[in-house]
């Protein structure tokens, strides 16, 4: 039986989602935001531009000149063109400097939007991302375990509801974005759901379900590969260049992110840490998941939502919760130092969807289990709490159609030949 839960957000209530989308993927020969004066580069030369405003905010035409390294008739006829597809926008003159006023070019929020799909094995969320990267509304669909027949009828109407949020604004949707996880009938041993229901998902391409619900184009990532890409573009990432992120859901997962870009490895599955061996046939998924937490809890007659809120923290819960932080800790700090030396890793981002408490309590813990690790040789990597929350993997998806659109791209001006397999 499935329950449904609807939140509206207005403009301005996620700043924690408001920062610049950037560029995933950046090309090894565009460095930062640099433009070239070249014919026939009018595209690529756009997306530089509002790439730079999302990395630096609003500017002055002056300034978007010299951090491009565009001219300034160059970067004025963009700024035109932008303007003119309501892509941009001008805001209120700045005085009180030498020399003539300066009007900043900001991005118009209302300029473009995309929409973002997480589909998980405890709840399906739909949400709009508008060009500001800031969640306009969201709509969730919670249930018991995956079962498609469920959830695919479910996303249909969600996605249909989203857009009429929008309004007018829908005609402005450029992609959707659908995260989800790899595997999603696996780990049996964990999940309790009929097994027919679970053998039905590897049957299923969900990209191109979701495809047949929509002309929009559709990008697909893996759910925790879809919350790095969230923090990589709205929280640490801006700062931090190489760290692995750990999204502890219904399942403990991960991404990777090297050199200031999301590494996804030829099978798309870099930094799946859920299925670290932690001993013998032990996975780390079996000790730090989100899941595992739910258990303990029914266990003591609460409903298992519980993990993910305010409840595990009460004095009825807390022996549990506190006993499942140790349990996870451990075996986190294991999985981070064997991380930490094969990788030479910055940080550790940890966020997740239990409550943001819980998570601190556990990146607190870690912090003192991995003083029991042997440094010997290896650079410990910082401890840091991600920015998005439960809305990280639907947010990432949204993100994505955002990136394949907007941000700066080498084929724009390479023509590149498809590649053929």
């Amino acid at each position: 039986m499935s329950r449904v839960r609807t939140e509206r957000v207005a403009p301005d209530a996620d700043r924690a989602a408001g920062a610049a989308v950037r560029t995933a993927h950046r090309p090894p020969h565009v460095v930062g935001t640099v433009g070239s004066n070249h014919v026939g580069m009018r595209q690529f030369n756009e997306r530089i531009v509002l790439q730079a405003i999302r990395l630096h905010g609003a500017l002055p035409k002056a300034e978007l000149a010299r951090v491009t390294r565009l001219s300034m008739q160059a970067v004025s006829v963009i700024i035109n063109a932008l303007l003119n597809d309501g892509l941009v926008i001008k805001q209120d003159r700045l005085r009180g400097r030498i020399g003539q006023p300066s009007v900043p070019i900001a991005l118009n929020p209302d300029g473009a939007f995309t929409l973002g799909i997480k589909l998980g094995r405890r709840s399906l969320d739909v949400l709009a991302l508008d060009f500001a990267g800031q969640v306009r509304c969201r709509e969730i669909v919670e249930y018991d375990y995956p079962d498609p027949e469920i959830i695919f009828p479910a996303m249909r109407g969600k996605l249909a509801l989203v857009e009429s949020m929008l309004g007018d604004h829908a005609s402005r949707i450029v992609g959707i974005g659908v995260a989800a996880p790899l595997w999603m009938g696996g780990w049996r041993d964990l999940i309790s759901a009929p097994g027919q229901v679970l053998d039905a998902w590897s049957r299923i391409d969900i990209r191109e379900r979701v495809q047949q619900m929509t002309r929009l184009p559709i990008e697909f990532a893996k759910d925790t590969t879809a919350a790095c890409a969230a923090e990589l573009v709205t929280g640490h990432g801006q700062r931090v260049h190489n760290f692995l992120y750990v999204y502890i859901g219904t399942f403990i997962g991960g991404g990777l992110v090297i050199d200031g870009r999301l590494h996804h490895g030829p099978n798309g599955n870099a930094g799946a840490i859920g299925s670290a061996p932690i001993d013998g046939a032990t996975q780390l998924l079996h000790r730090a998941s989100g899941l595992v937490l739910e258990q303990a809890i029914r266990q003591q007659g609460a409903p298992g939502r519980a993990a993910h809120d305010a409840r595990a923290l009460s004095s009825a819960l807390r022996g549990v919760t506190d006993a499942w932080i140790a349990d996870a800790a451990r075996s986190l700090a294991s999985t981070i130092a064997t991380s930490a030396a094969v990788l030479d890793l910055d940080a550790i981002v940890i966020d997740g969807s239990l409550h943001r408490d819980l998570i601190a309590a556990l990146i607190e813990a870690t912090s003192r289990a991995l003083e029991t690790q042997r440094w010997e040789g290896i650079a410990r990597p910082a401890l840091l709490q991600g920015h998005a929350g439960a809305d990280a993997r639907a947010m990432g998806g949204a993100i994505l159609p955002l990136y394949a659109h907007f941000a700066p791209s080498h084929q724009l001006f390479l023509k590149t030949a498809p590649a053929y397999t």
